[in-house]
């Protein structure tokens, strides 16, 4: 009796174990199965990268000026356009900012539109082509044939055989004049006698 007994206990004993070694078994089966899913490697959310607390600056739209003419800012290099002007005509102040370091050279502007320096019509070619205006440079000569007769409302070239230079939103741009020469910004106008005006189609 006592043997039936204890055989029935080694039975029961032996029946737990296998099941305990069957929950194992499908433990291992189920974190097999996540880490094929995976990649056979545990996933870890990465955390967003780190800025070190600063932001990028935003980024700033070119600066204009309510008044009504275009002003000269306190660098003295580049002018601020006027908010009401159209398009082609900011475009062309803001082309004309990115030259006004560069020196005179005669022919300058004219093989290629980013030269070394400008000659006085190089100078307004660059202005014009920046305000989507002109498709090629074109010497003073050339100028006297372009575009309509007189004055415009936001620009004006005013040219003759041997020189060229613009007003554009009431501000003269030129290579010659008091100070460097070189395409500037000048604070003042120039008497146009000797000179042809010209301006774009509807400025």
């Amino acid at each position: 009796m006592r043997a039936l007994a204890l055989g029935r206990r080694t039975y029961a004993l032996a029946f737990a174990l296998l099941a305990l070694l069957g929950l194992s078994s499908m433990a291992t089966s189920a974190n097999a199965a996540t880490s094929r899913e995976s990649g056979g490697a545990t996933v870890v959310p990465l955390p967003p990268p780190s800025t070190g607390g600063v932001l990028p600056p935003p980024v700033q739209a070119p600066m204009t000026t309510p008044l009504p003419t275009a002003q000269l800012s306190a660098d003295g290099r580049s002018a601020i356009p006027p908010a009401a002007a159209p398009d082609p005509v900011k475009n062309a102040i803001y082309a004309a900012n990115q030259i006004t370091a560069k020196p005179y050279i005669y022919g300058g502007g004219h093989r290629t539109w980013k030269d070394r320096g400008y000659d006085c019509s190089g100078s307004v070619s660059y202005a014009l082509h920046g305000g989507g205006l002109l498709t090629s440079p074109l010497p003073s000569s050339s100028f006297m044939r372009w575009g309509l007769a007189g004055k415009g409302l936001w620009i004006t070239v005013f040219t003759n055989p041997g020189h060229a230079y613009m007003v554009i939103a009431g501000l003269r741009f030129d290579t010659s004049g008091p100070g460097e020469s070189g395409p500037r910004w000048r604070k003042t106008m120039r008497r146009p006698r000797g000179f042809r005006a010209r301006h774009p189609l509807a400025l």
